[in-house]
Formats: C-alpha cells, structure tokens, sequence
C-alpha cells in the first residue's frame, strides 16, 4: 500500500486550500503561456484514500496527482504503474496538480510544463 494511505486525510481542509491555490508564476511574474489551464474545472477528487487505480488493484504508489478536468487521482510517474499519466493518455485530458500535502503546482501533460 502507498505511502499515504498510512496518513489520515486531515487533508480536505488542505484539499481545499490547494485546489484553490494560485497558478504558478514564470520568473518575471507573467502568468505561464499554456492555453490548457482554460480546461481546469472544480473538480472533486475521485477517492482521497490514495491512487483509485492502485487501490483497486493492490498496487502501490509514490506520490499522488489530480486530474483538474475530472478529478481521478492517480499515482505519479515514480510509481510503478503511472496511472495518472496512463490517465492523460486514454482521456487526453490535460492538466494535473500534486495532490500532495504541501504541494501547490500544476503540470501541462500536453505543453510539458509548470502552469
């Protein structure tokens, strides 16, 4: 089992301020050029216990990360079954965030970039 799955999620009041936190800024402080974040929705996470992949399968994961155009949380490309980006692949859609604590980033699958 993940490494999260041991943590409570005391998290939805951390889910809540990350999902709402701004999008991160290039160094000059102009706003990332990725047209893809106009498909970000308000999305709910599909299970908050861990990757929903690997949880019905057994597997394990590293870290964790949301999909922004409808919420299925898969595990990173440092898990043995990159099942977030298997994700990106079979729905095309396009931009994730850490669904990590702490975290606040977002990544572009299509524009292979911080947004």
């Amino acid at each position: 089992m993940g490494t999260l799955a041991a943590k409570t999620f005391a998290q939805s009041e951390w889910h809540e301020t990350a999902r709402r936190a701004p999008a991160p800024r290039c160094q000059d402080g102009a706003m990332a050029d990725c047209t893809h974040v106009a498909e970000i929705r308000d999305v709910t996470p599909s299970t908050t216990e861990g990757c929903e992949d690997c949880l019905a399968v057994g597997g394990r994961w590293v870290h964790l990360r949301e999909c922004l155009t409808c919420g299925h949380v898969g595990c990173c490309d440092s898990s043995p079954a990159k099942h977030a980006s298997a994700h990106y692949a079979t729905t095309e859609h396009p931009v994730i965030r850490s669904f990590e604590p702490g975290e606040d980033w977002r990544w572009c699958y299509v524009d292979q970039e911080i947004v």
